[in-house]
C-alpha cells in the first residue's frame, strides 16, 4: 500500500454539480448520509444507501477507481473488524475448531461491519474531494456559528479542523519521502514480523514529528505575515449564498433520510 492512496483530504478539481453545492449544504448532506449507515438495519437499506452514493459519485466526476484507493490504506483495519465480528458474535455455530466458532450470526454482522466502513470512507472522501479546503473552512465556521452565543470558537475550531484536513497529503508526502530516503541508506520497512517492522518505524517518527512541527511553524509565520488575527472582523473574498442547486439537493438529503428509516423499519433481508 502506497502512502498515496490515502484520498481523504485531497481536493480532486473539477466543476460537476456537486463541486458546485455550497459547502454547507455537503456537510449538512455528509453527516446525514454517516448517520443513516448506522440507522440501516438489513441488507436492503444498505443496497439503497449504496445507489444514492454511486449517483452521486458519478454526479462529482471523481473517477470511482480514484476513490477506491483509498480503501487500501485501511483494509487492515477493515479486515480486522470483520473477523473479530465474525469469531466473537454468538449465534447458531455452522463451523467450530476449539474455542474458534464461527456462527450464522456472525457472518452477517461481519459482512454488515465491513459493508458499513467501506461506505463511511467513501461518504467522508467525496466530501474532500468535491470541496476546496477554504470554503469548506467557511462552511463549518457558519454552522458553528450559532453556538458563539455559548462561548464556543467556532472559526478557530473550524479552522483547526480544516487544516488538520488538508495536511493529511502534505504529512503522507513527506512520510513517504523519509522512507525512501532511509531505504536508500540500508532501512527495511517490509521484512520480518509485525514486531520488528513496528520497531523498524521508530526512526520513521522522529524526522516525521520534526517536519510536522517545522511545517507548523511556517504555517503560522505565513498566517502572522498576512495579518491574520483570527475570525473577528474577516472578510471573505467569495460569499456563500444558497442557490436554487443547493435547495434541490436539502429536498433529496431530506427524502433519502426519510427513505432509510423507512426502509430500516422493514422487516427486509
Amino acid at each position: 500500500m502506497a502512502l498515496k492512496d490515502i484520498t481523504l483530504g485531497q481536493y480532486y478539481p473539477g466543476d460537476s454539480v456537486v463541486h458546485r453545492l455550497d459547502p454547507r449544504t455537503k456537510l449538512i448532506g455528509t453527516v446525514l448520509f454517516l448517520v443513516s449507515l448506522f440507522v440501516v438495519k438489513n441488507f436492503t437499506g444498505f443496497l439503497f444507501c449504496a445507489l444514492c452514493l454511486a449517483v452521486v459519485v458519478k454526479l462529482s466526476g471523481v473517477p470511482f477507481k480514484f476513490m477506491a484507493r483509498g480503501l487500501k490504506a485501511v483494509m487492515f483495519l477493515i479486515i480486522f473488524t470483520a473477523v473479530i465480528n465474525l469469531f466473537m458474535t454468538p449465534g447458531t455455530p455452522i463451523w467450530q475448531f476449539g474455542i474458534l466458532k464461527i456462527a450464522r450470526e456472525g457472518i452477517y454482522r461481519a459482512a454488515f461491519m465491513a459493508i458499513r466502513l467501506v461506505m463511511l470512507i467513501f461518504g467522508s472522501s467525496l466530501l474532500t474531494l468535491t470541496t476546496k479546503p477554504v470554503a469548506m473552512t467557511d462552511g463549518m465556521e457558519r454552522l458553528f456559528s450559532p453556538l458563539a452565543k455559548l462561548g464556543l470558537p467556532s472559526h478557530e475550531l473550524a479552522m483547526m479542523m480544516t487544516i488538520a484536513l488538508r495536511f493529511i497529503p502534505t504529512l503522507l508526502d513527506e512520510t513517504d519521502k523519509i522512507m525512501k530516503a532511509q531505504t536508500a541508506r540500508g532501512a527495511d520497512f517490509e521484512s520480518g514480523n509485525l514486531r520488528e517492522r513496528a520497531k523498524g518505524l521508530i526512526p520513521l517518527l522522529v524526522p516525521l514529528f520534526v517536519s510536522a512541527f517545522r511545517i507548523a511553524a511556517d504555517l503560522a509565520m505565513a498566517m502572522e505575515a498576512r495579518c491574520y488575527r483570527g475570525g473577528d472582523g474577516r472578510t471573505r473574498m467569495n460569499g456563500m449564498a444558497f442557490t436554487g442547486l443547493d435547495r434541490a439537493a436539502a429536498v433529496v438529503i431530506v427524502l433519502y433520510f426519510a427513505a432509510v428509516i423507512a426502509i430500516s423499519r422493514l422487516p427486509l433481508f
